[in-house]
């Protein structure tokens, strides 16, 4: 009796069309880790720079008293370094906030040509580069920081200053991140074209 012969299992060749196909996904995915990884060592180094720099200047942004008030405690703490107000409270009160903390007026910059948050910063950008300032106490609400960070990193980057933030509780909830987009957006705007965009902002500020 004739046994049967096993029938034949066919193992499934790998296609050499698959092969190809996924070659260039592979490198586009190691292209896509190194520039990550590129972009968190650019970020960690520009962290790490500012805080080894000294800061030689304290830039308060305006839109909320408190933030005038927690800087002149701030200013009795650094009493070397002159403050710069963006387009804080009216004059009168800015400076009765300083005096009273006995911060001596000469230490005291008010500057009132900023309209909205990536102005506070572009317009003072070139005062503390010709200054030789390359580090800042940044001074805001702890709800505006993230937005105020974003910008700051992009236009007093862009000079070679960097940031230090100081953040002023507020009690409120943080902004939405849709704001830090659109401002990051506003500020790399200004640095390769020097517009601000401000009449944009204030287009889809109304639309909120």
């Amino acid at each position: 009796m004739q046994s049967r012969r096993p029938a034949s299992v066919s193992r499934r060749q790998p296609s050499p069309r698959r092969n190809v196909r996924s070659r260039p996904r592979s490198r586009r995915f190691q292209l896509c880790r190194i520039v990550l990884i590129a972009l968190l060592l650019a970020i960690g180094y520009k962290q790490m720079q500012a805080y080894l720099r000294t800061p030689q200047a304290v830039l308060v942004l305006g839109g909320a008293v408190e933030r005038e008030e927690f800087a002149a405690e701030f200013a009795q703490q650094h009493p070397d370094l002159p403050i710069w107000v963006s387009s804080g409270s009216n004059p009168e009160y800015s400076e009765w906030v300083f005096s009273e903390a006995g911060v001596a007026p000469e230490r005291v910059h008010l500057d009132y040509r900023a309209k909205d948050t990536v102005t506070n910063f572009t317009t003072l950008v070139e005062d503390f580069q010709n200054q030789e300032i390359d580090s800042v106490y940044l001074i805001t609400s702890d709800d505006h920081m993230r937005r105020a960070r974003v910008i700051g990193e992009i236009v007093f980057g862009s000079r070679g200053i960097s940031i230090k933030p100081v953040a002023v509780e507020s009690g409120r909830s943080p902004e939405p991140l849709e704001k830090a987009i659109r401002d990051a957006a506003r500020s790399l705007l200004w640095v390769t074209t020097g517009y601000t965009g401000s009449a944009m902002g204030q287009f889809l500020q109304t639309r909120h």
